[in-house]
Formats: C-alpha cells, structure tokens, sequence
C-alpha cells in the first residue's frame, strides 16, 4: 500500500480503493475516499484534481474525471474536464463507473426506495378519478408497477382496477 493519497498526495489514514468495474485499486485519504463514495462538494480540497488529471496512471485519471463530472457546478471543475484528455479505453473506464443520469428513483413518502413488485399501502384516502370510488388509507396495494418516465407515479390495482397513484401517498410495507 502506497503511504501518500494518489489524488492529493496526503499522507495521513491512506486506504486502498478499487476503482470500479475494473480491479484497480489507488491509495486515498480519508477525504478524497468520502468524496468519491458519496459524491465531492466544491472545498478549495479537490484543486488537487488540477494535477491528478494528468497522472500517469490510468486508475488515477478515472477517479479525478469522475470526481470533475460530480463537481460540474464549479466552473473551474468543467474548465477542468474540457481540457482534460483521457486515452479512449480510459474514458469507457471512467464512463462506465458512473451511475445512470436517466435511471428514475421511485421512493415512498418516508424516502424508501420503491421496486417493481413491491407492496405499499395508502396513507390517505384518494378519491380515484373516472371509476367513481374512494381509495381508502390503509388499503394495501400489492405488486406494483413503476412508471419508467415519472418517479412520482406507481402503478397498481385497488378494486379491481388498475390505477395510478404518486408515490407521495404511499408508504412501503
């Protein structure tokens, strides 16, 4: 295990981190690690990126172009990642790593992710439109379905009849 972060040169708590889908593992300090595993916050810290960038080593260069594109606010992360020049096989590297933009997080009213097939029951009652009935709180609704382009709406069947419901009035169960 190398003894200094290869991002920003610390030397202080260095773990080895493998740099995802491949088996490459670099040394990272505690807070280049935190950043690259819940996403960086502009901090005069990631300037360390200007020089890591570059580095010789392809596993180094993935990480600071994803750390850039997770500081695409800053203007000088982007400034940054304009200039920047990755080796093609690098760049599939670094793009694969990343998480799906157009993926959709379906969650309840509490924040808990929703899946295809789970079960959910109503914390409110909605009167359903067009089918002249009330949706009653507490009623569960099993097996449901999520709308792929709206992440505020499952699908699901109460009464017999398949509806639409925002997922804000639904808890997972």
């Amino acid at each position: 295990m190398s003894d200094q972060c290869a991002l920003c040169a610390a030397t202080d708590a260095v773990a080895l981190v493998q740099v995802t889908p491949r088996d490459d593992q670099i040394a990272l300090c505690a807070t280049c690690q935190d950043g690259v595993e819940n996403g960086p916050v502009d901090a005069p810290h990631w300037q360390c990126l200007h020089d890591a960038i570059w580095s010789q080593e392809a596993a180094v260069q993935v990480v600071a172009w994803r750390l850039l594109k997770g500081l695409s606010e800053a203007v000088w992360a982007r400034d940054l990642l304009d200039i920047a020049y990755l080796e093609p096989d690098v760049m599939d590297w670094a793009e694969s790593g990343l998480p799906d933009p157009d993926a959709l997080e379906h969650r309840d009213s509490n924040g808990a992710l929703l899946s295809a097939g789970d079960s959910v029951v109503l914390i409110k009652d909605l009167p359903v439109k067009g089918a002249g009935f009330t949706a009653k709180r507490g009623t569960a609704v099993r097996n449901i379905s999520l709308v792929p382009d709206n992440a505020e709406h499952i699908e699901g069947r109460v009464e017999g009849q398949r509806i639409v419901i925002l997922t804000k009035f639904v808890k997972k169960s």
